[in-house]
């Protein structure tokens, strides 16, 4: 069988560049009339609602444009593992948009609410019956799924990658096979089409490409090797590190494995806004590799001193710790040794609304997991990089039983003290933190809408 001629990767934009809706609906509508998508079963594959991005105005793009030259057209929300959206807030994040905590309002055609997008414009003003209804109005003919990790049946083995092979990729860092399992509706598709933001990350380096399909729509083997590797790697190291780390080597040998075609609309947006600064598409890798760089300039930001302390207010994309953390490994490589951060998120009320091994371990250095292995290899590596990655850079003397950590943690969140002492982390009431004062106090920085852009020190520039 002849392979598909995939159009280049090209991009328009640039760091801190605002497209238009008409350069955007422009470049996409070229870019998707070159996709070998006719006749075929196509899979979007899409962020859920803790990444910022203006899913409704790509959505209402890719569908104009591929309903009718596709034989089917499924959306596979990347959960990861992260909690299934219900209907009410797919409904929100892919009609409206909007904040997680704006995804159970109600505001489909109400007077104060934003009206629906799109295809819905000039239609009867009468209000769908409910989310599916408005979804497939604002959709016809498409399905929204979320990547029901949770259910065997939605799931498919497609391969293995060996322990040789770990080992070559992770530069020796692991020496395990691991199977690799993905959603059905992304293995059963002819073609693949990754649409959503990329950013600095925590394991990988930067975010987005084949990161949509692993840990995205992948199941634990995959994700928690991976992101054992970039635990063991360290945060401070990897975080906003272009190119192929040993993390996205992993992933992208384990997406060889993913029997469809897959492409890539990978986007460069402003940090809490709808605002696109650059958009690449074509070939998956190199429409990653493409957007990379931008968000490498964009969405870093170099200081001359580190900080003593920083309040990193947490938006309500983030329902709890396993997510608001974001917001406390994007300035680790700036922080003073000894230094504090505070994770603001008065809304969040758990650590992990999926992950409760987290209460029973607790956060610390990669050194208290490491030498200590026989009481910690059951737990799964996923948990424990998760842990570490908040904790940061730190060390662990098995001997004495002391751990000593670079920076120190704080939750002030609606998490009781006792549960954050239990978690080995800092308590601070919401009540008791004077935001005004903090932004006053030159050792304080207080950063609005973290989570999204790292920090680093001007001495670590590349």
């Amino acid at each position: 069988m002849t392979e598909p001629t995939v159009p280049p990767a090209t991009t328009i934009g640039g760091p801190h560049q605002a497209l238009s809706e008409e350069e955007v609906d422009r470049f996409l509508t070229e870019k998707l009339r070159g996709f070998p998508v006719d006749g075929k079963r196509v899979a979007l594959v899409i962020p859920d609602a803790t990444r910022s991005c203006p899913l409704p105005q790509l959505l209402r793009i890719v569908h104009r444009e591929l309903i009718d030259r596709t034989a089917s057209l499924t959306a596979v929300i990347a959960l990861g593992t992260h909690s299934y959206m219900e209907p009410d807030e797919i409904e929100r994040w892919c009609v409206a948009g909007g904040q997680p905590s704006e995804l159970h309002k109600d505001t489909v055609d109400e007077p104060d609410g934003p009206s629906i997008p799109g295809p819905l414009a000039g239609q009867s003003s009468a209000k769908p019956s409910s989310p599916s209804d408005r979804l497939a109005a604002a959709y016809p003919g498409m399905t929204v799924v979320n990547h029901e990790w949770r259910d065997p049946a939605m799931i498919v083995n497609v391969g293995t990658l060996t322990a040789e092979q770990i080992h070559e990729l992770s530069g020796g860092r692991m020496n395990e096979a691991v199977k690799v399992e993905i959603n059905r509706h992304v293995v059963e598709s002819d073609v693949s089409i990754v649409v959503g933001p990329v950013f600095p990350h925590e394991v990988i380096g930067i975010s987005g490409g084949n990161k949509y399909f692993i840990p995205g729509c992948a199941t634990h083997d995959a994700i928690d090797l991976s992101h054992w590797v970039g635990a063991l790697i360290g945060v401070e190291n990897i975080i906003g590190t272009t190119g192929i780390t040993p993390v996205r080597a992993i992933v992208n040998a384990g997406c060889q494995l993913i029997p469809t075609l897959r492409l890539g609309i990978c986007l460069v947006v402003k940090s809490g806004a709808n605002d696109i600064e650059s958009i690449s598409a074509g070939a998956i890798d190199d429409a990653w590799a493409q957007a990379a760089e931008i968000a490498a300039e964009s969405h870093v930001v170099y200081v001359d001193r580190p900080f003593k302390r920083v309040v990193a207010m947490m938006p309500t994309r983030y329902d709890d710790i396993w997510t608001a953390a974001k917001g406390c490994y994007k300035v680790q490589p700036a922080m003073a040794d000894g230094g504090e951060v505070i994770i603001y998120a008065p809304h969040v009320t758990e650590v992990s609304e999926v992950h409760h091994e987290i209460y029973e371990i607790g956060y610390h250095c990669i050194d208290y997991f490491v030498k200590q292995w026989d009481r910690f290899k059951d737990v799964p590596k996923g948990v424990l990089a998760h842990s570490t990655h908040v904790r940061g850079a730190g060390t662990y003397d098995p001997e004495t039983g002391i751990e000593q950590n670079r920076i120190k943690v704080t939750l002030c969140t609606q998490i009781s003290a006792e549960v954050c002492a239990q978690v080995n982390l800092g308590y601070l009431s919401p009540d008791g933190l004077d935001l005004q004062k903090m932004a006053e106090d030159p050792d304080t920085f207080v950063q609005p809408n973290a989570g999204e852009v790292l920090y680093r020190l001007t001495s670590q520039r590349p």
